[in-house]
């Protein structure tokens, strides 16, 4: 195993950089208030936060799904410019806890939607799915239809779907949340060995700290609404990691850690701590 450690967010350039936001459903307390956080290129992020704190709603104001009543959701060029939110669409991918495969369509053809809407031709688009299949463990499943395959293939269909069809910014929300245990666990290895290979930006919604923990170099923290700051926790644990990695005393330190953030202690959040 490398003992690779993650690069130093201030080595990267921004991909994505929120300020000010304040959003509030009509009628309703804000959600979120002054609200400010940055993402290196290359970086894998968690947003953790109880149930109820509006971690999907945060994720469909940064992919342009809802407007801010304040402040900017911008993107960042490779050369540091920014660019506004109304840009933001189409320029992320953005992954719905639900895999929201079309019934009628093959794997191929849900997989190659995104690049469709982005106006890529048909033919095209198929063919650079055909050529992501493989490390995608989905060999040979191009014509299966969704009813056909386990939850984990699903899943695995739609985050090639969102990856091919937005930029290099990924916005996961909980994509394994409906999953078995053991499933669960088999995607979080192989999305641990993807991002090994793509190097994506990836911010990742979860209420699941162990997974928190285990995927991402930076863990940000919500615990008060509205969510005005984040607490930050750095990862140092080395890559490329395996599940076998929540079983070692610096991922229990770190756990014991993410728990006194949280304001739980020891002994509040269970094993997995939804």
């Amino acid at each position: 195993m490398s003992d690779m450690l993650p690069l130093a967010a201030t080595d990267r350039s921004l991909a994505l950089s929120v300020e000010g936001l304040t959003y509030a459903f009509e009628e309703g307390a804000p959600l979120f208030k002054g609200l400010g956080f940055d993402i290196r290129e290359g970086e894998f992020v968690s947003f953790l936060a109880p149930s109820g704190m509006g971690k999907t709603t945060l994720f469909r104001l940064l992919a342009g799904l809802l407007s801010p009543q304040a402040g900017s959701v911008s993107l960042g060029s490779t050369e540091g410019e920014m660019l506004g939110t109304s840009s933001s669409a189409g320029r992320m991918g953005y992954m719905p806890q639900r895999d929201s495969l079309m019934p009628w369509r093959s794997v191929l053809d849900n997989a190659a939607l995104g690049l469709e809407l982005a106006g890529v031709r048909k033919r095209e688009a198929r063919q650079r799915v055909l050529e992501l299949l493989p490390a995608f463990g989905l060999a040979g499943m191009e014509g299966k239809r969704p009813h056909e395959l386990s939850g984990g293939m699903r899943q695995r269909v739609s985050f090639l779907r969102s990856m091919l069809g937005g930029g290099n910014l990924l916005l996961l929300d909980e994509p394994f949340s409906a999953l078995d245990a053991m499933t669960r666990i088999s995607m979080q290895e192989w999305l641990l060995q993807l991002w090994e290979q793509h190097r994506k930006t990836i911010l990742f919604i979860t209420h699941d700290i162990d997974e928190a923990l285990l995927l991402s170099d930076r863990v940000l923290i919500a615990t008060e609404s509205p969510v005005s700051s984040l607490k930050e926790l750095v990862i140092s644990l080395p890559r490329p990691r395996t599940y076998h990695t929540v079983l070692e005393d610096s991922f229990a330190a770190l756990k014991r850690q993410t728990l006194e953030l949280l304001g739980r202690g020891t002994g509040g959040m269970g094993e997995t701590g939804q």
